[in-house]
């Protein structure tokens, strides 16, 4: 799969958004697998794993389309755990997966074995784990019932649980590259494609009410204070969905080792992060108390994107982490990296 010209995006978009339309209701404490099995009917769920696993071999640019589309309908799927992470952690320690429905996430355990926050370890098949031993990664795949599970959610009650297995009774493969930082910038770039989407959406929302309200004897959007909570969420929306689609073209253009693709990455995932904090506040400013309701749709959106912007590593870490990157190019590299993403 490819998405190839304006067009094929464009369909691939509204693939996308029609599946998670009819497929997102109410909020699911568990893994939806109604609606999981209508994204791997029309190929999603496996979306850039290559074909001879039952993938679909697209790129990260069709990934990032799904993801966006997912965090505007506040759908909660394993969709980068699975895709994104396990299965490339796999294959790059040679480690056979079958072309079959088996969904996955991903840990790296620590000395004792253990991992916090694993994204829907309760859920899943199997886990794709990594741990260092002697100064070698190792990589094995893991049945969900070979470990012990405390069960956690994150602000939006999403399963994030805590994860614990003997790594005497695990036999790994070897990978020669260090997985951990790898899963960590391919991670955060797809909470930050997911966290644009979910902007995307709480603008929506944000307009249809203040245009759509009334008080005073003029619409809400009337009112100066309301206009710029709501060109505030816009800028940060727009700044987010611009630094993830750099970033994202950056990684189809050159992978994940490349320095400067790894500094476009650092930067959405530095903007998605701020701008989750500042929309969501902002969005329940313009909303008043409504939006705290748990009928309205809102905290649907704003809990996740406060959640999101924790997960593989939190903000503060990635601006540390663009902020060295800066300081070591200097001037004239820096205008080199940001000229070139």
């Amino acid at each position: 799969m490819n998405s190839g010209t304006a067009e094929d995006t464009r369909e691939l978009l509204a693939l996308f958004t029609d599946v998670f339309g009819r497929g997102c209701g109410d909020d699911h404490p568990t893994l939806d697998r109604a609606l999981w099995n209508t994204l791997r009917e029309v190929g999603a769920a496996r979306l850039t794993a290559d074909e001879a696993v039952g993938g679909s071999g697209a790129g990260w640019t069709e990934a990032a389309l799904l993801l966006g589309a997912a965090g505007a309908h506040a759908a909660s799927l394993p969709l980068a755990e699975n895709d994104l992470l396990a299965l490339p952690l796999l294959d790059a320690a040679g480690v056979t997966v079958a072309a079959d429905d088996t969904i996955r996430s991903v840990a790296v355990l620590d000395s004792s074995g253990t991992a916090r926050d694993v994204p829907w370890a309760r859920d899943v098949d199997r886990i794709a784990v990594a741990w260092s031993l002697d100064g070698r990664w190792l990589v094995a795949d893991v049945p969900r019932e070979k470990f012990s599970i405390i069960e956690s959610t994150n602000h939006a009650r999403e399963p994030r649980d805590h994860l614990r297995i003997d790594l005497g009774a695990l036999s790994g493969a070897d990978v020669d590259s260090p997985v951990a930082e790898s899963l960590r910038y391919r991670g955060a770039l797809a909470r930050s494609a997911v966290v644009a989407g979910a902007l995307e959406r709480i603008l929506d929302l944000v307009v249809e009410h203040t245009t759509g309200r009334t008080q005073f004897g003029r619409p809400l959007a009337k009112f100066q204070a309301v206009q710029r909570l709501a060109a505030d969420i816009a800028t940060e929306t727009a700044l987010t969905r611009a630094a993830v689609d750099a970033a994202v073209a950056a990684v189809d253009r050159a992978g994940f080792d490349d320095p400067d693709v790894r500094f476009a990455v650092a930067a959405a995932r530095s903007c998605s992060g701020h701008a989750a904090g500042s929309a969501a506040r902002n969005a329940h400013q313009a909303f008043g108390a409504i939006g705290f309701t748990e009928e309205h749709s809102l905290h649907r959106y704003t809990n996740r994107v406060l959640a999101w912007r924790s997960e593989y590593g939190s903000t503060r870490s990635w601006d540390e982490t663009l902020t060295a990157a800066v300081v070591a190019a200097g001037g004239k590299g820096l205008w080199a990296a940001i000229t070139r993403t």
